[in-house]
């Protein structure tokens, strides 16, 4: 091997590792436009149903199709925010407003009610508690800033709302301009083969995330009646929050759950925990179980099974890998990923043993 070429070579790498480093720059860059396209991929594959069913049963042409349907999707998003705003920035501005002092006071209250209880208390713990001043330093302060910085979130998040749904309905009345995009970088002799696979994962994923949407709202329903029947204050938010969490798999039905009891605590401070406070968690805390038994022998093996087609151990296996790769966003992702990922294996090695293995039921 001359010098020359492994100069070349090396010059080839670096220009190789250069044009990547500038890639991933680039995409840093505009991470804001790639979440755009993201959500707005997302909204697309929720309203083709209905396109297609306004084209087919209905006869409309297409523009009026994507029209009707994208009138529809901001229905419901108004009416999300109509609901659901007005009462986080009620709930950001109380508690932006409360004497943290007096909350502070209020919480060691009922840890002392809560230990006595369960007889974990004697005068030494108190007192060693009381010297270490592990609740004095305690920062309260962070409850309103985090509701505040949420509520500045989705303040932030409706401004790109405009652009998703720009985007979502050129996705449904040109949809086929993305194909034929990719069809660019296809041979000609496997175009069939591409189209086929971005029409079967257009099918599965629009069932997916309608069945995610039907997940959350059976949810909502559910935490919401069992809130309202013991009282508890912003029901319709701490069901909504918690419904939401559970689109993180395995890990946001936790975080949902503490959400819950924490605040179902605190929404009772000052009252006598033995009497009041711990029988109002526990009937809340099995709402919220039978939510989740619910959700977990009905609305996911409903969805898994007439959208993505995966086996449960399969869609384990496959989440944690997400979730180790790329934290909670690869766990959300790892499922239409692995989805889509089959599908396009399905029609190109379709030979090969392993894959007819992973997708026969596709």
């Amino acid at each position: 091997m001359t010098p020359k070429i492994i100069s070349d070579g090396i010059l080839r790498a670096i220009a190789i590792l250069a044009g990547i480093a500038l890639l991933l720059l680039f995409l840093y860059k505009i991470q804001s436009v790639l979440a755009y396209l993201t959500i707005a991929v997302v909204a697309s594959l929720l309203g083709r149903p209905i396109v297609l069913f306004l084209r087919r049963r209905l006869k409309f042409n297409n523009t009026l199709a994507v029209i009707v349907t994208m009138l529809f999707l901001i229905g419901i998003i108004a009416g999300i925010i109509a609901l659901f705003i007005p009462l986080l920035i009620s709930q950001g501005q109380n508690l932006s407003l409360l004497n943290i002092d007096a909350l502070q006071a209020n919480v060691e209250n009922l840890y002392r009610q809560v230990t006595e209880y369960f007889g974990l208390s004697s005068f030494e713990i108190e007192q060693g508690i009381k010297d270490s001043k592990l609740l004095a330093n305690f920062d309260f302060g962070f409850i309103p800033d985090f509701l505040n910085s949420f509520v500045s979130v989705l303040g932030s998040l409706s401004i790109g709302l405009f652009s998703v749904l720009f985007i979502a309905f050129f996705f449904l009345k040109d949809s086929k301009l993305f194909e034929e995009g990719l069809l660019v970088f296809i041979p000609d002799n496997k175009e069939s083969r591409l189209k086929k696979s971005i029409d079967t994962i257009k099918d599965l994923l629009s069932r997916y995330f309608i069945g995610l949407v039907l997940q959350i709202l059976i949810l909502f329903i559910i935490y919401s009646i069992v809130l309202f029947i013991f009282g508890i204050e912003n029901a319709i938010v701490i069901a909504f929050l918690c419904a939401l969490l559970n689109l993180i798999p395995y890990v946001g039905p936790i975080i949902g759950g503490i959400l819950m009891m924490t605040l179902t605590m605190t929404s009772n401070l000052g009252a006598d925990f033995s009497t009041v406070i711990l029988p109002k968690t526990i009937y809340v805390m099995i709402g919220f179980v039978i939510g989740q038994l619910v959700d977990n022998f009905f609305s996911q093996p409903y969805i898994f099974s007439n959208s993505v087609r995966s086996h449960p151990l399969e869609i384990f296996l496959i989440i944690i890998i997400g979730g180790l790769l790329f934290g909670i966003t690869g766990m959300i992702i790892a499922v239409p990923g692995y989805t889509a990922i089959k599908v396009i294996l399905k029609e190109f090695l379709s030979d090969n043993k392993i894959v007819k293995s992973l997708t026969k039921n596709l």
